[in-house]
């Protein structure tokens, strides 16, 4: 642990205050103002859709201005695209809320790499523990956010206007502290190494599971987790009862941050990897259990902490695959997957628990859970052969 990494400890806990509460609010003022009741959840679709679409451009800008510079870039963007979603809210447009968050996407892909940024602030062999560390940061967010969310929800005249508002602030906070930061250069491609496409990089079997992983695992918690307060709402629980879930399931995925390296060190990262889709499957089953608080409260703390293995057990699988001039092309690749399957299950979100309710959301989120266990075990005899093999 050095001083730049504490910094981007702090770098990540603004990025998941700004998520959290987009995360409480956009699927609640969506089904305020959508036209129909199934577009709810569009301004959540939208945060990672536009992730999705701007993750090529944030590669481009981080090799073309360095980390900090494009950082930097992105937390401008934030506070631009917070103040539009509070002028949304206040003026009652849900066609400028969604186009808002699409704008947002582009803060979310660019600080999603400061998981990356993490492991070229220290030596190699400590890079699993970076990666945790720098996640570990969410729990700023999952304490912060909630609250954030409920204190300025009422600030202005009209309901979260002053919740958005308040991420400008936020924003600002999180440029200021990267600013201090120094990160090294990002190696370039060059004649002489021109580095791999992002075909040929999925080529490998062990790219090709960290990406479908990491992409899956986010998959069923965005699903599950966009969904919650517009269930919730619909079950009769209170807003403040809606925070206290967020805050538990926040926890549970940033929690284990401060140990999830270390055990990736002792036991391997398939284990760890293997162990977070299990606990996939056991919130699954608290879910479809009942719809008291702490039936929300127990899944979606499960949940937290099933993403974070595999999450963070996938970022790591990724490092192992790439030459440090392709880091940008395959950490793009990797997050334009992820936020791509994001906007699916957040439009599929909205779309099931207003049409058939939070029971075969989650019985729909089964689907995605054994194909995460059949990839892990693909993987896992790969290896096995490959270490068979007199050739390798």
């Amino acid at each position: 642990m050095n001083r730049h990494l504490l910094l981007l400890v702090l770098c990540q806990g603004f990025l998941l205050i700004n998520n959290v509460v987009f995360i409480a609010i956009n699927g609640l003022v969506g089904l305020a103002l959508a036209p129909t009741a199934w577009m709810s959840t569009l301004p959540v679709a939208g945060y990672v859709a536009g992730g999705a679409l701007f993750a090529p451009l944030v590669a481009r800008h981080q090799r073309a201005w360095g980390r900090k510079r494009a950082f930097q870039a992105g937390l401008v963007v934030a506070m631009l695209s917070s103040a539009l979603c509070a002028l949304a809210a206040a003026t009652q447009r849900f066609e400028l809320l969604v186009a808002s968050t699409v704008l947002a996407g582009y803060y979310n892909a660019n600080a999603g790499l400061y998981r990356f940024a993490a492991a070229e602030l220290v030596a190699p062999s400590m890079k699993e523990k970076a990666i945790s560390w720098v996640l570990a940061g969410g729990i700023l967010g999952a304490v912060a956010g909630p609250n954030l969310a409920s204190g300025t929800r009422d600030l202005l005249a009209v309901p979260f206007a002053g919740a958005y508002a308040s991420l400008v602030g936020i924003a600002l906070l999180s440029l200021a502290t990267i600013s201090f930061i120094h990160f090294p250069p990002l190696p370039l491609p060059s004649p002489e190494h021109p580095g791999r496409s992002w075909r040929e990089l999925a080529r490998q079997p062990a790219f090709l599971i960290a990406v479908v992983s990491a992409a899956l695992a986010y998959g069923v918690m965005n699903l599950l987790m966009a969904a919650t307060p517009i269930a919730m709402a619909q079950c009769k629980h209170p807003f403040s009862a809606t925070a206290l879930v967020l805050e538990w399931h926040v926890l549970g995925m940033f929690v284990p941050s401060f140990f999830t390296g270390s055990l990736i060190k002792r036991f391997g990262v398939l284990p760890v990897m293997a162990v977070g889709v299990v606990l996939n499957a056991a919130c699954i089953a608290v879910a479809l259990s009942g719809i008291e608080l702490m039936q929300f409260v127990a899944a979606l703390l499960v949940l937290g902490v099933g993403w974070n293995f595999v999450f963070i057990g996938g970022t790591t699988l990724l490092t192992e695959t790439y030459r440090p001039e392709e880091r940008t092309t395959a950490q793009a690749t990797m997050d334009t997957v992820v936020m791509a399957t994001m906007t699916l299950t957040s439009l599929g979100s909205g779309a099931l628990v207003t049409t058939q309710g939070w029971t075969w959301l989650n019985l729909g989120s089964i689907v995605p859970v054994l194909l995460m266990a059949a990839a892990l075990f693909w993987l896992a005899g790969v290896r096995r052969a490959g270490r068979a093999s007199p050739a390798v």
